[in-house]
């Protein structure tokens, strides 16, 4: 019997690391919760900023969670969006046969592409769906310029 010896293949060993990270980041960053400790912290919320021609809109994916259980502010050029998603009733009588309801609290940061006038920031929450609008600066407003070609 002879046993075939395969090449190492740079390729292939890449293709391997490629997907174990995949799968490492599809569990710490991914949809289910993530276990620290003996405590379980719900994922961020998945966001969505839209670049609009007087203002930039956020928006972010809060099932369950209702306006008092939400917080939004503005510093400079920083929006954070903090939430908690608290159990309804401590459930003794009954039994479960699984739980993936993660509850818990989340703080999610990012940068603003431009300046915003945070006095003038509004914030609405429409099913799940947290809606955030920041109104451009004066001096953010692109002004288009034509220039000529020579």
């Amino acid at each position: 019997m002879t046993k075939a010896i395969e090449k190492l293949r740079p390729q292939n060993a890449l293709t391997v690391l490629e997907q174990e990270m995949e799968h490492f980041m599809d569990k710490f960053f991914g949809r289910r919760p993530v276990r620290v400790s003996s405590e379980v912290m719900i994922p961020s919320p998945d966001l969505e900023m839209l670049d609009k021609k007087d203002e930039i809109v956020v928006k972010a994916e809060v099932p369950g969670l209702d306006k008092p259980d939400i917080q939004v502010s503005v510093d400079g050029d920083l929006l954070t969006i903090k939430g908690e998603k608290k159990k309804e009733k401590e459930t003794k009588e009954e039994d479960y046969y699984f739980c993936e309801r993660a509850y818990g609290a989340f703080s999610r940061s990012l940068r603003l592409p431009v300046e915003v006038k945070a006095d003038k920031v509004t914030a609405n929450l429409n099913n799940g769906v947290l809606e955030v609008h920041l109104p451009k600066a004066e001096e953010a407003k692109g002004k288009q310029t034509t220039i000529p070609v020579k």
